[in-house]
């Protein structure tokens, strides 16, 4: 029987308020949690506060909260001293992917907070059993992997390392679904955990196919668009070779498996870009160039996009047909 949880009665902590740290604060808000962000950079005082209103204002207007956003935000500190995070139950780091600089970020954290507060990494690179060697209790060492925007989006990941303690992890899931998500909790640490994999084996094959002259970029990314990207918000992989039948896909695998990219280097398509200082939307040059205002414009639509894409995910959740079948019974 999972506990109940009254989030205003657990204040959290989150260390990093760069793009995502803003997001994921903007989501334990409308959570109701209290919660003490700290500014790992001095920039990101400057920066954060307006980030984190904007990111209410819009989830006020779209009615996921249905309080004005001043009532979120008097539940939060920002601040650049860790002593803040003294009463936090769980801390959230969210910090560049560096070692160095994440051991210098966790030994202050555990410098303040209890012996039983919680630690988490939202690192997609370093793995976990690694990350937790570097603190001082690793059994309440976890990884939170979040999509950005934090705030919007159903997705988590909970991931255990060698030394994590199942019993926390299993609270930890518990209390993300306080945050809105269908939280997976992976048992056994890998590098990348379970949608990076999955991902970057697709962009590994995109890469092929355009590098080798199959396909152009636009036409890569129109495939995915129109096929995996038509059905995955309702059924992952596996739901969906169920669904359009199984024997298929094995007939399929024994051709293409060996036909598929194994490349370990990274892309020259990708060094290029990133060697000539491309940040893609950022700064207007990535696999497409941009004017200004276009960019704006693919970030607006993006975030627009974020929220409906999330009310169409919320109306065929993962037990929408246990729950019709339920309905039936009835």
């Amino acid at each position: 029987m999972k506990q109940t949880i009254n989030a205003k009665d657990i204040p959290l902590g989150v260390v990093g308020l760069g793009l995502m740290g803003c997001s994921i604060t903007t989501c334990l808000l409308m959570a109701n949690h209290p919660v003490v962000a700290v500014a790992s950079l001095p920039t990101d005082l400057d920066h954060a506060p307006d980030r984190i209103r904007e990111h209410l204002q819009s989830a006020y207007h779209e009615g996921l909260i249905h309080k004005q956003p001043e009532h979120y935000l008097s539940n939060l500190n920002i601040t650049s001293d860790y002593k803040e995070l003294a009463d936090c139950r769980l801390v959230l780091e969210c910090t560049i992917e560096n070692l160095e600089i994440k051991k210098s970020v966790y030994a202050k954290i555990e410098d303040v907070v209890a012996k039983d507060a919680l630690l988490t990494s939202n690192t997609s690179a370093i793995p976990i059993s690694i990350l937790q060697r570097e603190t001082r209790h690793p059994e309440r060492f976890f990884g939170l992997h979040w999509l950005e925007p934090s705030h919007t989006t159903r997705f988590l990941e909970i991931i255990c390392g060698d030394l994590s303690s199942m019993e926390m992890g299993k609270y930890l899931y518990d209390l993300s679904h306080n945050w809105e998500k269908e939280p997976t909790l992976l048992l056994k640490d890998i590098r990348g955990f379970i949608t990076n994999r999955l991902m970057y084996a697709m962009y590994r094959e995109a890469f092929n196919l355009v590098e080798n002259g199959y396909a152009t970029v636009e036409d890569v990314d129109r495939a995915c668009r129109n096929n995996a990207g038509y059905w995955m918000t309702l059924v992952g992989v596996f739901r969906w070779m169920d669904l359009t039948g199984v024997p298929a896909y094995h007939t399929v695998m024994k051709d293409l498996f060996p036909t598929l990219s194994n490349r370990t280097d990274v892309p020259k398509l990708i060094d290029d870009i990133v060697s000539a200082g491309g940040r893609g939307v950022a700064n207007g040059k990535g696999f497409y160039d941009y004017e200004p205002e276009e960019a704006k414009l693919w970030e607006e639509t993006f975030a627009e996009f974020t929220y409906e894409i999330r009310k169409l995910a919320l109306k065929y959740p993962a037990d929408v047909v246990k729950k019709r079948l339920r309905e039936k019974k009835a």
